[in-house]
């Protein structure tokens, strides 16, 4: 095996322990909308990005990636703190799509209302 197939696929480990780490970091976002922007984002990026073969470019694309991982980091940290504030002063209803039970949705015949729980 030559060395430039070990550096290749010490690369193609590397890469996808960045997706991994990317993936992983999104999934911490408190907010349904900010942490499906966050996968959507990293999916789209590499999957734009697969069949890039050259050396230099695939160096600065995944420099880029580490920067915006330690920006995921730093974001989120900020986010929970702010959070914590902010649920001290509000009660916010989880989004439906966040399998919050926050709500039933009653009625008959397409006449839905929202109704709050309260318990």
């Amino acid at each position: 095996m030559s060395v430039a197939n070990v550096a290749k696929g010490d690369a193609a480990y590397q890469t996808r322990s960045l997706y991994r780490s990317l993936l992983r970091q999104s999934r911490q976002f408190a907010a349904y909308n900010f942490r499906e922007y966050a996968k959507r984002r990293t999916r789209d990026s590499f999957r734009e990005h697969r069949d890039e073969r050259d050396g230099r470019r695939v160096q600065e694309l995944f420099q880029r990636g580490l920067k915006e991982l330690q920006a995921l980091k730093v974001t989120i940290s900020i986010q929970g703190l702010r959070q914590t504030v902010v649920s001290q002063f509000f009660q916010l209803d989880r989004l439906v799509v966040e399998g919050g039970t926050s709500g039933k949705q009653t009625g008959t015949e397409g006449g839905i209302s929202r109704q709050k729980d309260t318990g």
